[in-house]
């Protein structure tokens, strides 16, 4: 029996051994692999196993997209003024064998190559500069940073400001100049918008005075249409009269009548003086005596012969 467990205990080591040499590497993972302390290989995506105590994992890494937030680094500007810049760096581990054989703590290596990249930057930049060129500040970052990365197996994606803080004296006179541009704007604003009233004030008041001007004009217009229409109708109203009496041929009596009766409606006015032609005077006299004769009913009486006297 002695000789059957010895066995059994060796297949069980056996076992044992195998099971903690098998490696499963996955996704977005790499496995840097050491043999007798130089490095091996570099595990990807799949399952390996590894030489028992000849073989170690020196180390495993992410290959995926990694943040790191540097807290805020102080700063002096071209016209030395101390800031207060954080900074945060997108990197991703592209050679996993560089990564842990090419810089030590590489971590701490990217926040002193941040802050000491930042520091020169900053450095040639007034603060006015510096508050409106992020995107240039960070342009410049990730480029330098890129570029003394790549022997570390980094790739250095982009880099963001992501505070800038002046000084406490310098904020409020910020605030205070902020302030005040707010105002003149709005005092431009105001301004512009009574200006702009004004304006619409003025030209509605002259709409207002062309408008009553052609209305007036127009009603001039229409008033004297109507008296010449009304002229021209009484005087083809008297053409046509005339025109009528033309053609009846009328008789010297009754022209004569008719004179009367025009000589009636001129007396019935106001004035105070009348010229009586000769003959309506005349026919005036006919047309009484022709009255007294239609009024009175008994014929005249013939005046007695006197007796002849006596001889």
């Amino acid at each position: 029996m002695g000789p059957i467990i010895a066995l059994a205990i060796i297949a069980v080591l056996v076992i044992i051994i195998l099971a903690n040499n098998i490696r499963v590497v996955q996704q977005a993972k790499a496995y840097v692999i050491e043999r007798l302390g130089a490095y091996s290989t570099t595990w990807q995506v799949g399952l390996h196993v590894k030489v028992p105590f000849i073989e170690r994992v020196a180390k495993v890494v992410t290959l995926k997209e990694q943040v790191a937030d540097f807290p805020p680094q102080p700063v002096i500007t071209k016209d030395n003024v101390t800031m207060q810049i954080d900074t945060v760096v997108y990197f991703q581990i592209t050679d996993p064998k560089l990564y842990c054989y090419g810089i030590e703590r590489p971590m701490v290596a990217i926040e002193n190559l941040s802050a000491t990249t930042l520091r020169n930057i900053i450095g040639d930049l007034e603060l006015d500069q510096c508050l409106t060129s992020r995107d240039i500040i960070n342009s410049k970052m990730r480029q330098i940073l890129d570029e003394a990365t790549d022997a570390w197996g980094i790739k250095v994606n982009r880099v963001e400001l992501k505070n800038i803080l002046p000084p406490k004296e310098i904020q409020n006179a910020m605030e205070k100049q902020m302030k005040a541009e707010r105002e003149r704007r709005e005092a431009i604003l105001r301004a512009e918008g009574e200006k702009r009233s004004a304006i619409l004030t003025a030209e509605g008041e002259k709409e207002s005075a062309i408008l009553r001007a052609d209305a007036k004009k127009q009603a001039a217009i229409l008033e004297a249409e109507g008296q010449a229409e009304a002229i021209i109708k009484v005087q083809e109203a008297t053409a046509q009269g005339i025109r009528l009496i033309n053609e009846s041929t009328p008789s010297e009596s009754m022209i004569k009548v008719k004179a009367l009766d025009t000589f009636a409606a001129a007396a019935n006015g106001r004035a105070t003086k009348i010229i009586i032609p000769s003959d309506i005077q005349g026919l005036a006299g006919l047309a009484t005596a022709f009255k007294e004769t239609l009024t009175d009913p008994e014929p005249p009486r013939t005046a007695a012969k006197a007796p002849a006297a006596e001889k």
